[in-house]
């Protein structure tokens, strides 16, 4: 049996619960979020727990045992705490400006890049306007929104100009060699 896949997963007291025809809904503060789970996975509620048990042994149903497990459990904890990516901006003249939901950044380009966040995705940038913070409730659409916003000017391999995820080391290429 799958080790996290058996692993019960607690509901806080602030959290609610639904489960229907293979949906699993779940509300708390920070918002709501549902999920389509596959059938071959059984998920109940028991006593502030939800148990994830599959069918049967095959490598696909012990594969979305841990997966379902997993999910279920990001997004207990996106609706009670949310989630948070911090991005940096390398660069001379390379910045970011929040403006209602937009983001307006300056990467070196002819023109300003415009980026749309997404319903339940917020933003906000530091007084250097070199440093993105990005919220939200779930997980997989605020990674998917960070690399979005990386891609929009990947680091570059000799000086690091670009955006990158705060705290990722890079490794520098080495420059020409000087003349002989």
């Amino acid at each position: 049996m799958s080790r996290i896949g058996k692993k019960p997963i607690d509901i806080l007291e602030n959290i609610v619960v639904e489960l229907e025809a293979g949906i699993i809904k779940v509300k708390g503060p920070k918002g709501e979020l549902s999920w389509n789970y596959s059938d071959r996975i059984n998920v109940s509620v028991k006593g502030g727990n939800i148990f994830i048990e599959r069918s049967g042994d095959s490598k696909v149903e012990k594969a979305l045992h841990g997966l379902t497990r997993n999910i279920i459990s990001n997004m207990v904890i996106g609706v009670s705490q949310g989630y948070q990516k911090v991005l940096g901006i390398v660069g001379v003249g390379y910045k970011a400006q929040v403006v209602s939901d937009k983001l307006v950044l300056t990467l070196g380009y002819s023109h300003p890049v415009e980026f749309q966040l997404p319903e339940g995705i917020k933003a906000s940038v530091d007084t250097k306007q070199t440093q993105i913070t990005i919220a939200g409730v779930d997980k997989q659409q605020l990674g998917q929104v960070a690399g979005s916003l990386k891609a929009l000017r990947l680091p570059d391999a000799y000086k690091g100009k670009g955006i990158r995820y705060l705290g990722e080391r890079l490794k520098l290429k080495v420059g020409k060699a000087g003349k002989k």
